[in-house]
């Protein structure tokens, strides 16, 4: 089955070329477009997309917002990817702590947005690893998160637990964690998934958010 994708963007340009992009693949169909972050829960509930492809800057509702009314209201929501102008944007990280799986660079070549939605859709890896950890070092709390600490200290993770936590922290694959620790993939998947449910995380992006918040891993 082909991931589904839907388009949020105010700049008609900007969804005209990530469909040209998305569409030449034969694994990915967009199957609609919006030009405002209000139009998305209806839009979800009625297309039922894996990856919402959505702009973090819009005038009415913006990706920020979407992306909590769509978490809060939807049940079994898509992926969410996060479209940016800037980098280091602060809204970019606000969209991930809000719930977001991953942003995505306007100006990324064809190559680059193909990857990040198959990524996304996969849900296997943290995507742009080293930018995450510069958002988290230029505009997270620095380990001061006070609920980010609460959390972890909760979740009493295992050793091994906090080691997976970490490797997913620099962004590396269940195969590759496996490689790491020299043992199997399943018990990778197996170990993530409880990280996961320990801290209450819709995914190993927003687990990672916490990790960075609550200082149990260093953005350096």
């Amino acid at each position: 089955m082909p991931v589904r994708v839907l388009l949020v963007d105010d700049e008609p340009l900007v969804r005209a070329g990530l469909r040209a992009v998305l569409e030449a693949q034969p694994d990915i169909e967009v199957v609609g477009e919006a030009a405002d972050g209000a139009a998305v829960i209806p839009l979800v509930r009625r297309l039922r997309p894996d990856v919402v492809a959505m702009d973090v800057r819009m005038p009415l509702l913006d990706g920020i917002e979407a992306t909590r009314a769509l978490l809060r209201t939807v049940a079994d929501p898509p992926r969410i990817l996060v479209v940016t102008t800037f980098e280091n944007d602060e809204y970019v990280y606000e969209a991930l702590r809000a719930g977001a799986d991953g942003f995505l660079l306007k100006r990324a070549r064809p190559a680059e947005i193909v990857h990040a939605v198959r990524l996304i859709a996969e849900g296997e890896s943290l995507l742009f690893p080293a930018s995450v950890r510069q958002l988290a070092a230029e505009h997270g709390s620095g380990g001061g998160n006070r609920a980010a600490r609460a959390v972890l200290e909760r979740a009493r993770l295992t050793e091994r637990e906090g080691e997976v936590l970490r490797l997913m922290a620099r962004g590396l694959t269940n195969a590759e964690i496996a490689a790491r620790l020299v043992v199997g993939t399943e018990t990778v998947k197996s170990h993530v998934s409880a990280v996961l449910a320990k801290l209450g995380a819709r995914d190993r992006t927003q687990a990672v958010i916490a990790a960075y918040e609550s200082g149990f891993v260093a953005p350096g």
